[in-house]
């Protein structure tokens, strides 16, 4: 059997791992499983993780997906690491606010501003 095609998009720079969705809706189950197997293996390859995860390109988040989120910042948060959120889309920021997530998670208006936030 093939190996299944990535739905993200990854580039190292400066010891911070930037994570982009290569699809607009992360709805689907099978998906969002794959993808926080995708986040975890690169965790997982890391010390002391720094991960920035852009929304650009995402219209559409299952609460599927807000589980995963959580469970890569706690694997991420367990190493000492640091995980920012970038770009998100309003209309999902609000989700965000209304679970309180967005007290959990670092978001950032912007990818520079999730870089500069680093320490």
């Amino acid at each position: 059997m093939a190996a299944a095609e990535s739905l993200l998009r990854v580039a190292e720079e400066d010891g911070i791992t930037r994570i982009e969705f290569v699809d607009r809706n992360i709805l689907d189950e099978a998906n969002i499983q794959q993808i926080g197997e995708e986040i975890t293996r690169l965790v997982d390859e890391t010390p002391q993780p720094k991960v920035l995860i852009s929304f650009q390109n995402v219209d559409h988040l299952s609460s599927a997906a807000l589980g995963t989120l959580i469970t890569i910042n706690n694997k991420i948060r367990s190493k000492d690491g640091q995980l920012r959120l970038a770009n998100i889309d309003p209309r999902i920021y609000e989700v965000f606010v209304i679970t309180k997530l967005n007290r959990l998670f670092q978001i950032h208006d912007s990818e520079d501003q999730a870089l500069a936030s680093f320490t």
